[in-house]
């Protein structure tokens, strides 16, 4: 009996699945991400509602973004992973590029150089490099014996800290560790030797001292005293932690409900609709909704892993745990920040937060995880004897 027979004779089964299975490979659409995707949006544009003192302005602008989100993520979903291989130089210099015209002809607000101004339009480069940095890393580790070598180890890095240092000269001391951090996961997951990850820490540990010194911004070292010891300046610098954690534990166990909270509705709460909004949500919804919102948030991680775990190659494999593991660390720095345990960077919290670039930004690597999702499979076709 030939391959072809065989698979002609095999029984349907799964009441459906393969249809279902089929269907996803043509639209190119992983239909559980989507659907946990969708239960982040309808949370999100909820919660924001309230933490902007029902501001229809900032929910038309909010839901303008997210119908960008999504059609950026569909669109990307359809671009074959193999292309996004060969793409994944000119995408690195195109970023690396942006940023130095950031600093050179960049739009400031607030003591910061961060956007690029186009015809009206304004945007973050940096937010760009939140992809174009792990599907870089990935591309080059990819095509290298793994565990890496030195050699490659080295050559890794330098790629990762060229547009880690310009994003924090801008400054924006955020960014930076989330663009820096979707290239060492990607390190880090191609089996980077133990030796090397102990000789990081311990570099890391002996360049603490010129890093305060001499790399940091005075407002910088301001918000990690602040978070030592947020007393110490009440009405200033600890001004957003303790209100932070006010609003945090008034909420008790099921909250005050929606549009009730007091904090965020009467100002004491600043940034309440951007990167505190998580506390907004705990008066609101109390523990319960936090953890729900977790809950959540956890199925995605798990839903991106087992992506990674089923991808077809190495390049598959290592951008889709990248992806997944830095969605995880905005969830997990915006928490901790917001409850005291991490400083303030500025941050915000996945698909919850108002956000433009930062949305459109996450989108898209959602994208780049369902592309990877329902990349057909590689058959091996009989040998004829």
């Amino acid at each position: 009996m030939s391959g072809q027979d065989f698979l002609r004779r095999l029984p349907k089964t799964g009441f459906g699945l393969g249809r279902r299975e089929a269907l996803q490979q043509r639209l190119h659409v992983d239909f559980l991400l989507l659907f946990l995707l969708l239960a982040l949006t309808v949370v999100g544009m909820s919660v924001l509602y309230s933490a902007s003192g029902e501001s229809m302005v900032t929910m038309r602008r909010q839901g303008t973004f997210f119908l960008m989100a999504y059609i950026a993520m569909f669109a990307v979903a359809q671009v074959p992973v193999g292309l996004m291989r060969r793409m994944a130089p000119w995408a690195y210099v195109g970023g690396v590029i942006l940023l130095i015209l950031v600093l050179v002809v960049g739009v400031g607000a607030k003591g910061a150089q961060r956007w690029l101004s186009i015809g009206g339009f304004r945007f973050q480069p940096s937010e760009i490099m939140k992809l174009a940095m792990p599907v870089m890393i990935a591309a080059y580790l990819s095509k290298r014996f793994l565990p890496p070598g030195i050699k490659h180890v080295f050559f890794t890095l330098l790629l990762i800290a060229i547009p880690t240092a310009l994003i924090i000269d801008q400054p924006d001391l955020g960014t930076s560790i989330l663009v820096a951090a979707s290239g060492i996961v990607v390190l880090f997951f191609a089996g980077l030797r133990w030796g090397y990850i102990v000789l990081a820490v311990i570099v890391f540990a002996a360049s603490l001292w010129p890093i305060w010194h001499f790399m940091l911004h005075d407002y910088q070292r301001q918000r990690v005293l602040t978070l030592l010891n947020p007393e110490a300046d009440r009405l200033g610098a600890g001004w957003n932690i303790i209100q932070s954690k006010t609003a945090i534990g008034s909420g008790g166990l099921s909250g005050k409900g929606w549009l009730e909270g007091t904090q965020s509705r009467l100002d004491f709460l600043p940034e309440g609709h951007t990167d505190f909004i998580i506390a907004v949500m705990a008066e609101e919804f109390g523990l319960l909704g936090v953890l729900m919102l977790l809950g959540v948030y956890i199925l995605v991680i798990m839903r991106g892993m087992m992506i990674a775990l089923n991808a077809q190659d190495s390049f598959g494999r290592l951008l889709a745990a990248s992806i997944t593991t830095t969605f995880f660390v905005y969830v997990f720095v915006n928490m901790g920040m917001v409850s005291g345990l991490l400083p303030v960077v500025g941050v915000p919290l996945p698909l919850i937060s108002q956000g433009g670039t930062a949305i459109v930004t996450l989108m898209a690597g959602f994208g780049i995880l369902m592309a990877i999702a329902t990349e057909r499979k590689r058959v091996m076709t009989p040998q004829k004897k």
